[in-house]
């Protein structure tokens, strides 16, 4: 077995481990999806509009149903929608679920800056030490 082979085995039982986990929290499965790269790279290309299945695959070496799976987590936690246009099923991106994620982030926006605004005092005063320090030497 090589190195690679086992790396996408693996992958594969944690992407389907990760659709049979189904939980009420809204906030918890847009986090759930949004803690793959593959996923986040899927949203990105939304970004830019509407794309179908095959397109959302094409910079990924990675199967169909691989690529369904990480799809169905994604509508799951509301970050997209699937529509039909004849036999296309086109993905669009639901921003406003992505913004009830940012909007929990955000809402830690003030502490984090508070914290940095502390540190940046209590550097300065450090230095302030330092420079006395020297000058009386």
């Amino acid at each position: 077995m090589t190195a690679g082979y086992r790396t996408v085995y693996f992958t594969s039982m944690l992407i389907n481990e990760i659709v049979k986990y189904d939980t009420a929290d809204s906030l918890s499965k847009v986090f759930l999806a949004l803690g793959d790269p593959t996923r986040r790279a899927i949203l990105e290309s939304l970004s830019k509009g509407e794309a179908t299945v095959s397109e959302l695959a094409k910079p990924f070496a990675l199967s169909m149903p691989a690529i369904s799976r990480h799809l169905k987590v994604l509508e799951r936690a509301g970050l997209i929608s699937r529509g039909r246009n004849a036999q296309w099923r086109p993905c669009r991106l639901e921003a406003a679920t992505l913004k009830e994620g940012a909007d929990y982030m955000n809402s830690y926006r003030e502490l984090w800056e508070a914290s940095l605004g502390n540190l940046k005092d209590y550097l300065a005063s450090l230095q302030a030490e330092q420079s006395k320090k020297r000058g009386e030497k």
